[in-house]
């Protein structure tokens, strides 16, 4: 096969070789993003922020095979993710890494790196219907896509829903006070179930077309005793309009949807006559000119070819994809009927923005 030559003009050889070094660091960063799912899922980060240790002490700590930890080992030292003392030949995770690589809460950014592992089992069937047209329904990817999305968004529900989302929206007082209010595309529940117990004296209903989602936020809210949220199998563009709704939240739902402006004019017809949609969504512009300097967009418009536009277009939906911006989504939610829109950054977390948006003009 011969090597087509660009018609401007012969190549530029230094060009060639820094762009190969580029695709090199690229396929690289991509397998340490698996050897990072492996230390999320092993739990190898964990113990390894106990203290340093030689790769038998740690394999003995984890419980794991000595022989496989010690590749692992030579992989996230030589990606700069572990340290390396070869006089006394142990291991040691940075306490600036173990911030990012373990515990509960939302700065723990390695399950992120199962994002990665998740989609690349769909990259066969979403390369044919790039030749085919169509789409991936949803449930192709469950259970593993809602068992992550459940692990990317608990450290921030937990984290900050409560103390940093919601004084975004007014809502506080109301919430406490008691109002009705709807979780549309829940998932997991995990926020509906956050926000129940914060907010006793509300009830909450979550949504979600997936049984597998729904049977584990009815599991969680046991868990916790709550009596005041209850979960429900639903298509949103079928969200109840009777009673009304005080409050509809989405969390990072819309773009998925097969015809999103038909579930932004249902939440508002749903909504109360002062009520007040809240919707999570990842900050981004609808052009794409504006998005080239954000470091994260290549990963954003990656997640959303694989998963996010393709569930849509499975069903001939519209395939927002989770780039469709402030300028679209500000539009729809205009053509929905919504008054006073208003964007806000999430507290300590710069890839996610808050819209709310009140169904009646103040």
């Amino acid at each position: 096969m011969t090597t087509p030559i660009p018609a401007t003009g012969p190549l530029d050889e230094a060009r060639v070789e820094v762009f190969a070094e580029q695709l090199f660091g690229t396929y690289t960063a991509g397998m340490l993003t698996l050897m990072i799912d492996i230390g999320y899922r092993t739990g190898l980060f964990e113990t390894l922020a106990t203290g340093p240790a030689t790769s038998p002490v740690l394999a003995d700590r984890a419980g794991l095979d000595e022989r496989y930890v010690r590749e692992w080992l030579g992989a996230v030292v030589t990606g700069g993710l572990v340290d390396y003392n070869s006089a006394a030949r142990t291991f040691t995770l940075p306490a600036e890494h173990a911030v990012c690589l373990t515990g509960d809460g939302s700065l723990n950014l390695a399950p992120f790196s199962k994002a990665t592992t998740a989609l690349a089992t769909h990259v066969e069937a979403v390369a044919r219907v790039f030749r085919d047209g169509g789409g991936i329904p949803d449930e192709d990817f469950r259970p593993e896509f809602t068992e992550l999305m459940d692990g990317l968004s608990r450290g921030l529900f937990d984290g900050q829903l409560v103390e940093g989302i919601i004084p975004l929206t007014g809502l506080g007082a109301r919430l406490t006070d008691g109002i009705r209010v709807a979780d549309i595309g829940c998932g997991t529940g995990h926020s509906t179930n956050v926000l129940a117990r914060a907010y006793p004296a509300s009830a909450f209903i979550g949504y979600d077309i997936g049984i597998d989602a729904i049977e584990h936020a009815r599991s969680e809210a046991a868990e916790y005793g709550l009596s005041n949220v209850a979960f429900e199998l639903l298509d949103v563009t079928q969200l109840p309009v009777e009673p009304g709704f005080d409050a509809v939240f989405a969390f990072d739902v819309i773009h998925d949807q097969v015809v999103p402006a038909t579930v932004l004019e249902r939440v508002h017809d749903a909504l109360s006559p002062d009520g007040v949609f809240a919707m999570l969504h990842v900050k981004a512009s609808s052009n794409l000119e504006d998005n080239t300097a954000n470091p994260l967009a290549p990963l954003l418009y990656g997640v959303s070819a694989l998963h996010c536009m393709t569930v849509s277009l499975a069903h001939n939906g519209a395939g927002l994809g989770i780039m469709w911006g402030e300028q679209l989504a500000r539009r729809m939610f205009s053509d929905a009927g919504f008054a006073n829109v208003e964007v806000f950054d999430v507290p300590d977390d710069p890839m996610d923005s808050v819209y709310v948006a009140a169904k009646t003009a103040s």
